[in-house]
């Protein structure tokens, strides 16, 4: 499709991630208008979504809150605009954690041991179950933000309270400390998979977009049979959530060599540090093509 008509770059937001969000859309705005797309910069935080009327289709560039959780999806499709990435349930879905383990568990699939926390939770009790180190997590925000490694008896508290701060379903989970990976998904395609190599003693905030020392390792260095099965797996678990167009599938590997399914990010990072980018580049999609099939896969739910 060479004419998309005026299109709606939505980026900035009011979400914790606003600053990334803004660095991703930046990026994806130039490369759009660079192939001749008559794309412009939205940013909800200060427009209103009657601004959106007059718009033909929307490259949804918004991470975490009210971005990639659904409403903004649910606002576009009241508003007939087709939309990159995917529906309003898929994205409501993915963006809680937790509720993404339970569609995962129903449907077999293999994701860390958890526990869900509350102030009533007994945390002693949680860390001797789970083990150490594990990590206590907000269920509904992204970018490693508000998460704590747990490494010492008697600390599991105050990660939740930390966590609890940001969202008020908070998680703990098992640490699996094999590896850290990721599966790029554009269309049907799984792409190949990335290991992170953080610098940092885990992939955290800094390490994910202010830090030069992480690294990313595509190929990855699975044997290529177990690569293919878990590029299989990544694609399984993206429908089962309801996924469509692109998204990304974060797993762990354990000591033995099992995977665990972790999160997916129905609305990836476009920044220069991002992953999605990274696995298209070695699949011979340039970031300019890259955006353009994005956009090319707009939909209505």
């Amino acid at each position: 499709m060479s004419d998309f008509g005026k299109v709606a770059v939505l980026f900035g937001g009011t979400s914790a991630e606003r600053e990334v969000s803004l660095n991703s859309g930046s990026r994806v705005l130039a490369a759009l208008q660079g192939q001749g797309i008559d794309a412009h910069a939205f940013d909800p935080a200060v427009q209103t979504l009657d601004d959106l009327k007059g718009y033909d289709r929307a490259f949804i560039a918004l991470h975490g809150r009210h971005g990639e959780d659904g409403t903004i999806q649910g606002a576009l499709e009241v508003m007939h605009i087709p939309y990159t990435g995917s529906g309003v349930l898929a994205s409501a879905l993915a963006m809680d954690k937790f509720r993404t383990k339970l569609m995962w568990q129903a449907a077999g699939l293999p994701i860390p041991e958890y526990a869900l926390l509350n102030a009533d939770s007994d945390f002693a009790e949680i860390e001797e179950e789970l083990g150490l180190p594990l990590f206590v997590k907000p269920a509904r925000e992204g970018s490693s933000i508000g998460v704590t490694k747990v490494k010492a008896r008697g600390e599991l508290k105050a990660a939740y309270e930390e966590a609890a701060r940001h969202d008020p379903l908070v998680i703990a989970e098992k640490g699996v400390m094999g590896g850290e990976y990721t599966v790029g998904i554009i269309g049907d395609e799984a792409m190949p998979i990335i290991k992170i190599e953080p610098a940092t003693e885990w992939y955290d905030y800094e390490a994910k977009y202010n830090r030069d020392d992480t690294k990313y390792l595509c190929p990855c260095g699975l044997p290529e049979a177990k690569e293919m099965q878990i590029r299989k797996g990544a694609l399984e678990a993206f429908r089962i959530l309801g996924g469509r167009g692109w998204g990304r599938v974060d797993f762990l590997m354990d000591e033995e060599g099992n995977h665990y399914f972790l999160e997916v990010n129905t609305a990836p990072g476009m920044t220069d540090h991002s992953l999605v980018p990274m696995a298209a580049r070695v699949s011979g999609l340039e970031y300019p093509a890259l955006v353009r099939r994005v956009l090319e896969m707009a939909a209505n739910d």
